[in-house]
């Protein structure tokens, strides 16, 4: 498989406190990135497109993979979760702010000759 896309994005949780949200802006943010208008203009049906996401967050296995691979829209996606992204703890108002990054990859077998 030869990757063609690379996006990163960011997502919070500010007040709540929740891993798998933050994780889920992280993607939306990579995928509001991008386009994919090779695929339909070259007959590539996208189910030959593997999506390979990973995930940082402080908490990892606060995170459900599982969950994050079906929102993805195209493609035969894994999420793979690694310690990552950042907290921020606000002790006034006895607050963590999560902070989670995603690098949302995609792969397609070759092309052409």
């Amino acid at each position: 498989m030869m990757r063609f896309i690379l996006e990163m994005g960011m997502g919070t949780s500010l007040h709540q406190g929740d891993y798998q949200k933050a994780a889920e802006r992280a993607i939306e943010d990579a995928l509001r990135h991008s386009t994919i208008p090779m695929l339909k203009a070259r007959g590539i049906p996208h189910e030959q497109m593997q999506v390979k996401v990973t995930i940082g967050v402080a908490e990892p296995d606060q995170v459900d993979t599982d969950a994050l691979a079906a929102q993805l829209p195209r493609g035969t996606a894994t999420v793979n979760v690694v310690k990552g992204g950042h907290n921020v703890v606000n002790a006034e108002l006895g607050e963590t702010n999560i902070i989670a990054t995603a690098a949302v990859e995609a792969f397609l077998p070759p092309q052409g000759d």
